[in-house]
Order: structure tokens, then C-alpha cells, then sequence
């Protein structure tokens, strides 16, 4: 199964009322070991590295956010700012000029997308929620 096309589809629910999306990249992988299930293949594929995703899977699986708080969230090698995180499975993070993160874990994933400077994070995180909830929806 390819799930390079859930990152058309957040994309596209990142849509404002004009049709400008919010998220510019996107990625899901897996809450056990922080495995990508999408590929960098795809031209709007978060490129996060291997150790960079064992560190947010596991936090999210633990419920133990304080790395985050500590060093920030570190994605394509960029550390971005923790900003909060809702009912420990909702992550926000920014880092000004590069942008905004958000993420979201459902029982065996963890969604991320990321909003270029400028861009609507609330967006985002519908999006983001979006995904989620729907992956929770099939049991994972």
C-alpha cells in the first residue's frame, strides 16, 4: 500500500476559502520505531531524517514531551521551537523564517505537516486532525 497519497490528501485539506493550500510538505510514520510509511519520493514528502523520527515517535508513545521542550523539535535538520502540546497527541512547533510544524498521533502513527513562513498553522491543524482521525477511524 502506498501512503504517499494521504500527502496529497492533507494537503488539500489545508485549503483556505481562495484554494491556497497551507501545508507545503507532509509526511506519516509509524508510532513503533518512527519507521516513514510515505516516501521522500513524493515532490511535497517531509524529509525528516531516520533519528530525527525515532525521537518523535517516541516521544509520542511515551507521552514524554519534555526532549521536545528541552532541545525543540528537530526536522530536516532545522530545530524548531515547542510551542505546546494538546491531550499529549498534538505537538506545535515554529521556528521563524523556516515556519510551523504540527503534529498529531493516532494508535500507530504520528502525522506530520509542516507550513511555510507565512502560512496558516490553524490550517494545518485541521488537516492534521483530519488525517488522524481517520487513520484512528481504521483502527490505527
Amino acid at each position: 500500500m502506498s501512503w504517499d497519497s494521504y500527502i496529497d490528501n492533507l494537503q488539500a485539506q489545508s485549503k483556505d476559502a481562495s484554494g491556497g493550500a497551507h501545508v507545503d510538505k507532509c509526511c506519516i510514520i509509524g508510532l513503533d520505531g518512527g519507521t516513514s510509511w510515505t516516501t521522500a519520493g513524493h515532490a511535497n514528502a517531509l524529509k525528516g531524517l531516520p533519528a530525527e523520527y525515532v525521537i518523535i515517535a517516541r516521544s509520542f508513545k511515551s507521552k514524554d514531551f519534555t526532549p521536545f521542550m528541552a532541545s525543540g523539535v528537530r526536522l530536516e535538520e532545522i530545530k524548531y521551537q515547542f510551542l505546546r502540546v494538546e491531550d499529549d497527541k498534538v505537538v506545535f512547533a515554529k521556528q521563524k523564517e523556516q515556519g510551523a510544524i504540527t503534529m498529531q498521533c493516532s494508535k500507530t502513527a504520528v502525522v506530520i505537516a509542516h507550513v511555510p513562513e507565512g502560512g496558516q498553522q490553524g490550517n494545518a491543524n485541521k488537516s492534521v486532525q483530519t488525517i488522524a482521525d481517520y487513520l484512528e477511524s481504521l483502527g490505527m
